[in-house]
């Protein structure tokens, strides 16, 4: 079993991937390195899940994010207040409403793709294991 999960995607703009997603997500820069081997890069976290996100820039061989419809990140808030919330933080952030690949994710939830394409989904629903 693991004790941590970390999901990295190369970016265009660490800055305005940061600002967004921090913003929209109530996280936090939990780390940052400058020019190492040519990568630059940042992590967000939330104290409360054990993962966090990595966003890279490669400064000698740019990277263009090939995001697609389905490539997903899926956060589930069961509480309709908070979900509702966090919608409006995600408008506020830059983000943009787009209608899912898999119309299974708009029956509780919204798309959200950001300036690179990445979509992020927020399900109104628990997550529950069988």
């Amino acid at each position: 079993m693991f004790a941590h999960m970390r999901i990295a995607r190369p970016v265009t703009d660490l800055e305005l991937s940061c600002r967004m997603y921090c913003d929209a997500l109530e996280l936090r820069k939990i780390a940052d390195f400058t020019d190492h081997e040519g990568f630059s890069g940042v992590m967000l976290g939330h104290r409360a899940v054990p993962w966090h996100l990595e966003f890279t820039l490669c400064h000698h061989h740019p990277v263009t994010p090939a995001a697609t419809a389905e490539d997903l990140l899926v956060l589930y808030y069961p509480d309709a207040d908070e979900w509702a919330v966090r919608c409006e933080a995600m408008r506020k952030a830059g983000f943009t409403e787009v209608v899912s690949f898999n119309p299974y994710w708009d029956i509780s939830g919204k798309s959200w793709q950001d300036h690179d394409g990445y979509r992020v989904v927020l399900q109104n629903s628990a997550w529950v294991i069988d």
